[in-house]
């Protein structure tokens, strides 16, 4: 890094730019013996945040950036340098607490990264140098070393594949930790590479590093004795990305082009930071106001002690003379110290201990998600899981949730439901029915009814399984391809329903796409199995028991612009036929249209039913046809400028005046409740966006499937597909485009009330919006600076005012940016990210909640993620009843511990203008510090764990509730002024209430009158009462514990009275309340003003609690619910106790 920064500074970064060259095995070649190897980055990956040095420092500077922690450093320093009324004790150990315990968190989080990055940078690895294999440390792997990897592990680093065990010289990898995808996908050696890589003498000239993952341009010059150097393209089919897996391959060897922090997967990892939720910001703005008080008024203490010191025999009385020292110091210097002792005085009005409750609360209550047996998984045996117990509360207001679609919303399952042969529909099934005008057949094709012809049906049998690139496993790893769920018996049937193969003709598929994987298996239902490759020859075993050989001569692949695939295969009567299956919008304008009608409806069909639809089509290829075609597939082939665009040309000519022959029907299966969830969040207001690196045709599919998108919702579509045109540039077409769909969903749209997320009504259009990743890019990296802004904003309004947004071929760097990009909008919306793969790390990070699924991808997202759950539909309580019920419970206890330190501090200083300004405090130093630690302290904190204002099967049921507390509803300037102007009414109350009841002269029997220390204790008596009680009539929802801490901290302050007042302490210098508290209730005028004040100051919660009508979807619950354990409980909380409910072996919740 630090070498990149001066080669920057020197003006030497330009040759770095456009590419590297790079020498294979790092043997120069025999005609560039003057080149000087570039130095790159070794292969350390570093995650962690922390070293042994810095952590300390750097710990301590990010956790005093907090202005409350450093607020309360400067209030101790204070303590400990100035004479004050009160001890340092009393605000220093409550900081040192939090700063201990979040800096062994963070440590101790840090740690695990540590531990993390040396299992990567450790792991050993085989290096092939001077024909030796030798093995390393994956961290000393350098660009050019050439890397030896068996099946089943994992790349280092980034590799160009030069061998392959396997005869075809491919190998097959899986990237699920990338791009989320399970799926095998193929990749090419280098052609001309030699066998004995020891004899290999090469270079290779590639980009610089950038994080696309499906980009890679370079070539390779490989130099022989006495010859031309060849020089052969490279592409993304000749890398290898470290993170893939390596599978059904023994041993491949491959190049080091990037290495560590190089690397396209260390380039699409999102940096994690430090995550703080609404709440703690709404906590520093409320801070500054109380903060904003305090100096107020400490001033007005200030100004007015020296105002009245200036009126002569004030200053100095005669009782009370200056010490020599005391008249030589400068007033100025005097005043800034009184105004200090002021402040510290004061200083309670700002709650330390309200931090410690926070942490407190968010600890403890992380333990209620992990303890809820509703997100218990029988499947993985696992529940629920806490990373980050810091965001609890912001799981209550998520305004934006970012889904990932393989593995998240879908099983990644893909099963073959039915085809259509000729107009003739095939369901495989038992009993025959009549489906929208076409007759189903009996089962298998082969049974009687052969509607379609037995000619017809073969040819598409044969067209399924050879159309495609599919690989068979290997029978000797039939137990993982079990595991693997990639395991289906032949089902092939004859005329008299006799099995043809015996069960042990078993076979695993692996393949670049599951659909695929899903149509083989389907045309094996019906007799067709593919028996798989043999060199280049495909093998088909028929219904007959036949086998007949395919020699594959070109794949054509698939692409997201002509949205289909072909092959063309010669069989052994020498007929060559061209056989292509794709989206139906791709394949009707390049087929006969007569043919075209008796399919249309069986497709347009299976696609409102949400399966994913392809049709399937051939064409008998003639000798001068194959002959043309083959030779403008070989050139466009080896093009090194311009390869996609020739190659697109060759195959719209090829792929023309095709016959039809029918259509496919593939569901991919969604997870449990998938459609449910979708619905109930957009129910709660939350708008949900899909981010995945698939296809679009595959995830529109499962975003209709999960309703998402309707019937009637309109698609406005922003891909490469919509920018073609030939006419125009495709920054010309975007501009175009944006507007135009800026004009129909923005500014034609009517005005949307606030929280309405759908209209169900046919009045007013939904709209719904699809983009991938290159034409994000354009939207993001513009030209032009003014022009990448604009367009910015305009994609954000349009999403903004669709119903759900689809993000296809997105890199995971991508998610990421589209994430920061709605989490910086105006007004800051609460976004979640949620996935179960690698490629999902990026977004989970960058949003303000991650959330991790405990899928088949291997566990990346839920190690960075801040909360896990099994399955997508535990997304539904977690967020509408955990979420909404903490976010309720922490703004409370927000609220309340300001009103209650309000009301603490307001009688202090109240009692300056009655004792001449002098510090006195008001209460004793026990009560001082006890007041926020002992008395106050365990109501508040069970509150904020077991309060249900509603119950959670109505939260669940009710999903618009979501809505009331959005947009921090309750940490707004409204509540936080009704918080502070009861604080006031009420402290003013307590102190002139104590007062009136001192102008009476005795208030004892024997007449003698209360001291000073007697009225403090008065005051306080009737504060502990009065807050506390104040918080039992807003608890909703009464357990046995809420019960055991408000009364047993009202009785544990009187016993603490009488017994701190009741002995004489040896160690106190003086004992201010000796006997004071029993002395003062023996005065029955004491008792009385007591009761009256703690009535008066509740008096009006009292009548609102009275007279106010019950709104919302619980006040109707008349009937009370009984508990599994046979209680009985009050309309207004008809559910148990959320610590009861995870506890208990039943559960009553509604999903």
């Amino acid at each position: 890094m630090l070498r990149r920064r001066l080669n920057r500074w020197l003006g030497r970064d330009e040759r770095r730019v456009d590419s590297r060259t790079i020498c294979v095995g790092h043997r120069s070649s025999s005609n560039n013996d003057a080149f000087i190897p570039t130095k790159f980055c070794d292969n350390r990956i570093v995650s962690s945040k922390y070293t042994v040095w810095n952590f300390l420092p750097k710990n301590l500077f990010e956790q005093f950036r907090r202005i409350a922690n450093f607020y309360f450093l400067i209030i101790f320093l204070v303590q400990v340098i100035v004479d004050t009324p009160t001890s340092p004790v009393t605000s220093g150990l409550p900081l040192f607490f939090v700063i201990t315990v979040t800096a062994i968190k963070q440590g101790y989080e840090d740690w695990l990264r540590h531990k993390a990055d040396n299992e990567v940078n450790k792991y050993p690895v085989t290096v092939l140098e001077q024909g030796r294999r030798i093995q390393k440390e994956s961290e000393k792997i350098k660009v050019g070393d050439v890397v030896e990897v068996d099946e089943d592990e994992t790349f280092p680093c980034d590799l160009i594949l030069l061998q392959s065990s396997r005869d075809d010289d491919t190998c097959f990898v899986t990237t699920a930790s990338l791009d989320g995808e399970s799926n095998h996908k193929t990749h090419y050696i280098v052609p001309d590479t030699e066998k004995d890589l020891e004899s290999l003498n090469a270079t290779i000239e590639c980009e610089q590093p950038q994080p696309d993952l499906y980009k890679f341009v370079g070539r390779m010059h490989i130099y022989k004795t006495e010859q031309e150097p060849a020089v052969r393209s490279l592409g993304p089919e000749n890398l290898l990305l470290k993170g893939s897996t390596l599978k059904n391959t023994q041993r491949i060897c491959g190049v080091a082009i990037y290495t560590g922090m190089e690397t396209k997967m260390a380039l699409n990892y999102q940096g994690k930071s430090q995550k703080r939720s609404a709440v703690e910001k709404s906590i520093n703005a409320f801070l500054l106001v109380y903060l904003c008080i305090l100096v107020s008024k400490a001033l007005v203490c200030t100004t007015l002690k020296y105002v009245w010191q200036s009126k002569p025999g004030q200053d100095e009385p005669w009782y009370n003379e200056k010490t020599q020292r005391e008249k030589e110091t400068n007033l100025y210097l005097k005043m800034f110290t009184d105004f200090l002792s002021f402040m510290v005085l004061f200083n309670f009005i700002i709650p330390v201990s309200m931090y410690v409750t926070v942490e407190m609360q968010k600890f403890l209550g992380s333990f209620f998600i992990t303890w809820d047996k509703d997100f218990f998984d029988p499947e993985i045996k696992e529940g629920a899981l806490v990373n980050t117990s810091d965001l609890n509360e912001e799981l209550g207001q998520v305004e934006y949730v970012f889904t990932d679609k393989t593995g998240t919303l879908t099983q990644n399952n893909m099963e073959f439901i039915e085809c259509c042969i000729d107009g003739f529909q095939y369901k495989y099934q038992d009993a025959g029915t009549e489906l929208d005008g076409f007759c189903v057949t009996d089962g298998p094709v082969n049974k009687v009814q052969q509607k379609a012809g037995r000619e017809k049906e073969e040819l598409f049998l044969r067209a399924l399984c050879l159309c495609h690139t599919v690989q068979v496993k290997e029978s000797t790893e039939q137990g993982q391809v079990q595991r693997d769920g990639l395991m289906d018996q032949v089902d092939g049937l004859t005329e008299d329903g006799e099995v043809l193969h015996p069960p042990q003709e078993q076979r695993g598929f692996i393949a670049s796409s599951p659909d695929e994987v899903a149509l083989v298996k389907g045309a094996m239902r019906y007799g067709f199995t593919f028996l798989g490759f043999e060199s280049k020859t495909m093998k088909i075993l028929t219904r007959d028991n036949d086998v007949e050989r395919y020699e594959l001569l070109h794949v054509l692949n698939f692409d997201p612009v002509r949205r289909r695939m072909s092959v063309i295969v010669r069989s052994k009567s020498g007929d060559t036929l061209l056989f292509c299956k794709g989206a139906d919008s791709s394949i009707f304008p390049r087929v006969r249209q007569e043919e075209v009608e008796r399919i249309r409806m069986n497709v347009e069909r299976n696609a409102t039913e949400g399966y994913r639809t392809l049709c399937v089509a051939y064409k008998y290829l003639s000798a001068e046809e194959y002959a043309q075609a083959d030779a403008g597939l070989r050139e466009a082939r080896l093009a090194l400028q311009d390869r996609e665009e020739k190659l697109m040309a060759v195959y719209n000519q090829v792929e023309t005046g095709m016959s039809l022959i029918g259509a496919t029907a593939v569901e991919d299966r969604l997870q449990e409740e998938a459609a449910e969830t979708m619905e109930a969040l957009q129910g709660a207001g939350i708008k949900v966006w899909v981010l995945t690196g698939d296809k679009m045709e595959t995830a529109k599919s499962t975003c209709y499937a999960c309703r998402l998108f309707q019937r009637n919702t309109e698609l406005l579509e922003l891909t490469v597909r919509t920018l073609e045109d030939g006419s125009r540039r495709r920054e010309e077409r975007l501009h175009e485009l944006l507007l135009e769909y800026h004009k129909k969903a923005v500014q034609d749209a009517p005005p949307v009330k606030a929280g309405v997320t759908r209209t169900w009504s046919s009045a007013n259009q939904d709209y719904g919006f699809i983009i991938d990743g290159a034409t994000l890019s354009m939207v993001l990296n513009s030209s032009s600076e003014s022009n990448s802004s604009r367009y910015k904003n305009l994609f954000l309004q349009i999403c903004q005012n669709c119903t759900s947004v689809l993000c296809c071929r997105m890199a995971p760097l991508q998610k990421a940016q589209i994430v920061k990009m709605v989490k910086n909008s105006k007004g800051s919306p609460i976004t979640l990210s949620i996935g179960d793969g690698a490629n999902d790390v990026s977004m989970i990070l960058e949003a303000h909640v991650g959330i991790g699924i405990k899928g088949k991808e291997g566990r990346q997202a839920v190690r960075n993620s801040d909360y896990a759950i099994p399955k997508l539909k535990h997304l539904k309580k977690l967020l509408l009843a955990h979420g909404h019920l903490y976010y309720v419970r922490i703004a409370h206890l927000v609220q309340y511990f300001f009103y209650k330190n309000l009301c603490f501090i307001l009688p202090q200083f109240l009692y300056q203008f009655f004792c001449g300004y002098s510090q006195q405090p008001l209460y004793d130093a026990a009560y001082l510090t006890m007041y926020n630690i002992c008395f106050t302290s365990m109501p508040i904190l069970a509150y904020s764990l077991l309060e249900q204002h509603i119950c959670i099967e109505v939260l669940l049921d009710n999903a618009t509730l979501y809505r009331g507390i959005a947009k921090n509803g309750m940490l707004r300037w409204g509540p936080f002024l009704y918080w502070t102007l009861l604080g006031v009414f009420h402290g003013l109350l307590f102190f002139f209430g104590v007062r009136y009841l001192f102008g009476n002269p005795a208030l004892q029997d024997n007449g003698q009158v209360f001291g000073n220390w007697s009225y403090g204790t008065i005051v306080f008596t009737v504060l502990v009462f009065t807050v506390t009680l104040k918080l039992a009539l807003d608890t909703r929802h009464w357990t046995w514990i809420n019960h055991f801490v408000i009364w047993g901290s009202l009785a544990f302050y009187v016993f603490f009275s009488f017994f701190w007042g009741g002995i004489i302490w040896p160690f106190l210098r003086q004992q201010r309340l000796y006997f004071v508290f029993a002395n003062m209730l023996s005065s029955v005028s004491a008792w009385l003003v007591i009761i009256l004040l703690i009535l008066l100051s509740l008096l009006p919660e009292i009548l609102l609690v009275v007279f106010r009508k019950p709104r919302g979807p619980h006040a109707g619950q008349k009937k009370p619910v009984h508990s599994s354990a046979g209680g009985h409980q009050s309309p207004r909380s008809s559910a148990r106790p959320l610590l009861m409910r995870t506890f208990s072996d039943e559960s009553n919740t509604v999903i």
